[in-house]
């Protein structure tokens, strides 16, 4: 018989459910998503960036990423802008508003991530990360 809750994937599946729904939790008076804070991030590292180079930063496919933006260019947070070298392709820059948020959410992200991993040690928690970039940066079937 297949033992399920030890197996690797459903393990995955419910630490993610759970640290996703604290995160969506603290979210929701900012009317965000945990996906959606993801690509405020990447655009507070390196603003202006292309749907499509954030489509592989987040590893969202490009159909999806496209509504996060609508709905965070409808919350004010961010616009599309014409790309200086594609006519094809539009720059997703930050205004003012989503500039203005990054220490905001950016405490709140950290004090989600410490809740979440009270449970384990420093030491268990610089493995895990270790562990879960191994994975995330992994072909299929190579190590």
């Amino acid at each position: 018989m297949y033992d399920i809750e030890n197996s690797i994937g459903f393990l995955i599946s419910k630490v993610y459910q759970r640290g996703f729904g604290i995160f969506k939790d603290e979210l929701e008076r900012y009317d965000l998503t945990p996906q959606q804070f993801g690509l405020l991030a990447f655009l507070w590292i390196e603003d202006g960036l292309s749907q499509t180079v954030l489509s592989q930063k987040t590893q969202i496919d490009r159909t999806t990423i496209g509504g996060l933006i609508d709905r965070l260019e409808k919350l004010g947070l961010v616009g599309r802008l014409p790309h200086p070298e594609d006519r094809r392709a539009y720059r997703i820059c930050l205004t003012d508003r989503g500039t203005d948020l990054e220490k905001e959410l950016c405490a709140i992200a950290a004090g989600v991530t410490q809740k979440f991993l009270a449970p384990i040690t420093p030491e268990e928690q610089t493995v895990l990360r270790t562990i879960l970039k191994k994975l995330r940066t992994s072909q299929e079937g190579t190590p």
